[in-house]
């Protein structure tokens, strides 16, 4: 393993969702000697969910905890990948092998189930505890108040711990209590589908096209399958009796393999879901004793692919800093240096998501025409302009 300290410790903490976020949160406090329990209101971790492609900030994350290798080994590496328009024309390559030049590493799709199943072996078998749901918390540790500790209340019920860590996902029901006066996520204007299917004949190149305010991606994965996904301007709460049917109205006569893996998506296959942000940021990252992270921290749209990648980014920080703390008042520390480092941060990929969002998604032709354009041409005249582009986003270090 790399980077990993474990010593002895009676400090407690208790997790609250085991998504990506909350997994490597409670892996990297376990390592440092933490007594670590993980509720999840699900009553089993099934296999679902679709696809994600893990940049190579969340593979330095993962490579704190010692499973960066295990993630590298479930992807497909590829070479080169495209963004077209959907007809099929290209606007601009990317090679896959400048991304590793520049970053240290490719971008490596797998399955979210997958990457899960790599964090939940690293824990003990009795640290997760499924079908249990936070109903409310008491925080804890106010500043300047000393030791007091924060207790979980769950329907299942009460769990004092030293640290309480809020990984319940975009409704976070912890934030809400946290930050009562916070108003939440915001819908995005987006709507989202994701799939996996198998691989379609053909040659194709991965990536995405833009349309008229619509995005269709393409990721190839190690397993023979593909992973897809396709983004569209909406109204809030519009559900489809067929999801299929709909998405191939709406990206039906694009380009191949498009409608080919689109019917190809089997029933109850493709996942739909509204995609919600976090326009006002958070005034911190923890109040007491509880720290919050991921989608409850930070909801993004998915134009960067970084809502997972910044989920454990939060995580591995947390963990590095909480990890060595043995009383109250360090952890208290603790807890304001881990606000200090990902608050911004987290703030600045909501924005730049946002940003990247508006110009993908467009719905001006000529808007979309000299976006084409200009990219094409920087595409000829410095060919690595994108990938400077994703310096801010993607070149990061874990602090310790």
């Amino acid at each position: 393993m790399e980077n990993v300290m474990k010593v002895e410790s009676a400090m407690k903490a208790v997790v609250v969702g085991a998504g990506f976020g909350g997994l490597a949160a409670a892996v990297g406090l376990h390592q440092r000697g933490w007594d670590v329990t993980v509720v999840e209101r699900a009553p089993e971790l099934l296999p679902v969910g679709a696809g994600l492609v893990i940049a190579p900030n969340g593979l330095k994350a993962l490579d704190t905890l010692g499973a960066g290798n295990e993630v590298r080994k479930l992807a497909a590496l590829n070479g080169d990948a495209a963004l077209r328009r959907p007809g099929g024309g290209i606007v601009v390559r990317t090679a896959g092998d400048a991304i590793v030049r520049r970053f240290g590493d490719a971008m490596m799709p797998a399955t979210r189930a997958a990457v899960m199943d790599v964090l939940t072996a690293m824990l003990p078998r009795d640290a997760l505890r499924l079908g249990v749901a936070a109903t409310g918390l008491e925080p804890g540790l106010e500043p300047g108040g000393g030791s007091a500790r924060p207790v979980l209340l769950t329907q299942s019920g009460v769990m004092p711990a030293d640290l309480i860590v809020a990984a319940d996902g975009v409704n976070s029901a912890l934030r809400k209590a946290l930050f009562p006066e916070h108003p939440g996520p915001v819908f995005s204007g987006f709507t989202a589908w994701r799939m996996l299917v198998p691989a379609p004949p053909g040659d194709y190149l991965p990536g995405e096209t833009w349309g008229d305010g619509q995005v269709f991606g393409v990721t190839p994965l190690a397993d023979g399958r593909i992973y897809a996904y396709a983004a569209d301007h909406a109204a809030a709460g519009v559900t489809y009796p067929d999801e299929k049917a709909e998405l191939l109205r709406r990206f039906g006569s694009w380009h191949h393999p498009i409608p080919e893996i689109i019917a190809a998506a089997g029933p109850g296959g493709i996942l739909h879901n509204d995609v919600y942000e976090m326009a006002d940021p958070l005034p911190a990252y923890h109040r007491g004793a509880v720290a919050v992270l991921g989608d409850a921290a930070h909801a993004m749209t998915p134009h960067l692919g970084q809502g997972a990648n910044q989920a454990m980014e939060d995580a591995v920080t947390l963990a590095a800093l909480a990890g060595p703390a043995r009383n109250g008042v360090e952890l208290e520390k603790a807890l304001a240096r881990y606000t200090e480092l990902r608050a911004p941060r987290g703030a600045d990929i909501v924005k730049r998501s946002h940003k990247l969002g508006a110009l993908t998604q467009t719905r001006s032709r000529p808007k979309a025409a000299l976006r084409n354009g200009a990219m094409r041409l920087a595409g000829r005249v410095v060919p690595d302009l994108a990938l400077r582009a994703m310096d801010p986003v993607v070149a990061w270090q874990p602090p310790l």
